[in-house]
């Protein structure tokens, strides 16, 4: 290999480095600043159900400390989501044309708050339904609730983190359709794979009932579909300019 290209190697792992970096010390102040809003959020989960309904046991000496651990954890990521997805982009542009630059940065900020529509959707509504599947079965075996808050939240981040990365499925889709490596008759072709997928997914993230299957199914289902429309729209924009080119 020429010694330009070793270079450009080095350079490349040399920034990669870099980023990575920087990405770590803003995660790390973050979660600095998470463990003073932790207690705030730990005490409003306990007055809204589900979690106001049933009492939080700790089984471990350590519950207590990985629960801040936890939280200032998710409150960094969230918060650092936006500028994980900077850096990343920072680090790939060299790779791409003017124009996919420019709409790879403008996809960031509405990556984002597809993020947060779609972790408001997990945990305003498919948190609660799987909470109150389990409850009721523990019922009607005459089981009394007794819950680690350890546990509670391990199943509770369960579910509603792979949903809140699903709800970024249509800009992702939308995105590698600009970069001409997605269409939508490559999505249509693989739709019922896709969907197969989906409901394997949405079966391992939900209680072990149809119903419940169903409701967690649908809305990704609704996903795959937009994803589907929002690729035909990019598609026949870069058929357009192409003629567009041609004819010039």
């Amino acid at each position: 290999m020429p010694k330009y290209d070793a270079m450009t190697v080095v350079e490349h792992l040399s920034e990669l480095r870099t980023r990575i970096i920087r990405v770590l010390i803003v995660l790390v102040l973050t979660m600095i600043a998470g463990f003073f809003l932790a207690q705030r959020m730990l005490n409003y989960f306990k007055t809204v159900p589900p979690a106001s309904e049933i009492s939080w046991h700790a089984f471990s000496p350590m519950d207590g400390l990985r629960i801040y651990m936890t939280l200032a954890f998710v409150i960094a990521l969230a918060c650092t989501l936006p500028f994980i997805l900077y850096q990343l982009w920072g680090f790939v542009k060299n790779g791409l044309k003017p124009e996919e630059q420019r709409a790879a940065l403008t996809y960031i900020p509405y990556t984002f708050l597809c993020f947060i529509v779609g972790l408001s959707f997990a945990y305003l509504v498919v948190f609660p339904m799987c909470m109150k599947f389990t409850t009721g079965i523990s019922d009607r075996l005459g089981l009394v609730p007794t819950y680690g808050v350890a546990q509670y939240f391990g199943f509770m981040l369960n579910i509603i983190l792979p949903l809140s990365l699903a709800f970024d499925l249509p800009l992702i889709v939308m995105f590698l359709t600009k970069l001409r490596l997605l269409n939508p008759v490559l999505l249509h072709k693989f739709r019922r794979y896709a969907y197969l997928v989906l409901v394997i997914t949405a079966s391992l993230i939900s209680p072990p009932d149809l119903v419940s299957h169903l409701l967690v199914a649908i809305p990704m289902f609704g996903l795959y579909e937009i994803s589907v429309i929002l690729s035909r729209f990019v598609h026949r924009q870069q058929l357009q300019k192409s003629h567009q080119t041609v004819l010039i």
